[in-house]
């Protein structure tokens, strides 16, 4: 009996990564939006997702696995979601890094019901020996168990119930060429425009009891990085900022000052991507230099310059990637005020970059 309860709190741990359950999540969760009417950016994608899923409904059947990539605070988790919620199933939500057995799988997979939505954030994480289950869980909707071991060992093959699987990536090359393709929907989501996340800011306003300065709204969103998740907590941060010095209104310069605290410029990049672009060119004269020099040279993890802080550097045209390595770019040395570096090109002669 006690072990049988350890198993099911394990299984529930595996299925409610502890990481969404801290109550700065729970705010964050307050201001995504609950349907496609109300989840604002992403045209195409909704419009193709909004057939898709009426003609599963028309059928009465599952809505092909989706997977969504794109980089982090998109609206990957907000969008498998409102997949669940707008198909009227229930959505069990886990990580790639959290499977760690094929039993662990199983347990999940086994006590979906029809139609259910089976979330996994960080797909490209998983292990193969997990994907192996899935291979045929996807295709076949069945799963095969090894029970026993040694000689006695033997296999039996369980029937599922049809239903959704949704991936979210950060690294789409990651995925295996089998794992990619048994995927009916690939999605990737883009960067968000300036007016769609003033949009966004209106809406989470609203929703915490907030009122800001039209002004204030605009700068914001040009602080944000093209980002909701970020968006929302930069506003979170002004916020404490109004209440603390009791506005009613937050007005741009209460926008500017919260925002220079936190070390925020006009372009959103804050101190992690200022300290990225000096290290190249103070230590490396601009680049090139590889990954794995500059993670060693700023104290991070290659994985999170690759997947943080880069997409965003490459969108602006700060950074430049090489097949000798990183170089920064004439518009990152303007923007940061620093005098351009003087190298040699091919041919032995003078420029500065």
């Amino acid at each position: 009996m006690i072990e049988r309860k350890k198993n099911q709190e394990k299984i529930k741990s595996i299925v409610t990564p502890k990481s969404s359950q801290n109550e700065n999540d729970s705010v964050e969760v307050s201001l995504r939006p609950k349907n496609l009417e109300e989840y604002i950016g992403q045209t195409e994608i909704k419009k193709n997702l909004s057939i898709f899923m009426q003609a599963a409904k028309k059928r009465k059947e599952a809505l092909e696995h989706v997977l969504l990539s794109g980089p982090p605070g998109l609206g990957k988790t907000t969008l498998a979601n409102i997949i669940a919620r707008e198909m009227g199933v229930h959505i069990k939500i886990t990580s790639g890094p959290a499977l760690e057995k094929q039993g662990d799988l199983a347990a999940i997979i086994t006590n979906l019901q029809e139609g259910d939505v089976l979330f996994i954030d960080e797909i490209h994480r998983l292990k193969p020996v997990i994907e192996e289950i899935l291979y045929s869980a996807m295709e076949d909707f069945c799963i095969d168990i090894i029970i026993g071991k040694g000689p006695s060992a033997r296999s039996m093959r369980l029937s599922l119930p049809r239903f959704t699987l949704i991936g979210a990536t950060t690294k789409l090359n990651m995925l295996s060429a089998p794992l990619r393709d048994r995927f009916g929907n690939i999605f990737t989501l883009q960067f968000y425009k300036n007016e769609e996340i003033e949009k966004i800011l209106q809406r989470s306003s609203h929703i915490l009891a907030c009122k800001l300065t039209k002004e204030a709204m605009i700068h914001l969103s040009k602080t944000s990085r093209q980002t909701p998740r970020i968006a929302n907590r930069l506003l979170r941060r002004i916020r404490d900022y109004a209440e603390v010095h009791n506005m009613e209104i937050i007005d741009e310069t209460a926008t500017n000052e919260t925002l220079d605290s936190l070390g925020v410029d006009i372009l959103g990049l804050d101190h992690a991507d200022r300290h990225i672009l000096q290290t190249i060119i103070e230590k490396f004269h601009g680049g090139p230099v590889g990954l794995n020099t500059i993670s060693a040279a700023i104290s991070e993890e290659q994985g999170t310059i690759e997947d943080i802080y880069e997409p965003f550097l490459l969108k602006l045209g700060f950074l430049e990637r090489t097949p000798r390595g990183r170089i920064v770019t004439k518009r990152a040395y303007q923007h940061l005020k620093l005098p351009l570096q003087e190298k040699n090109n091919q041919k032995g002669q003078k420029t500065f970059w």
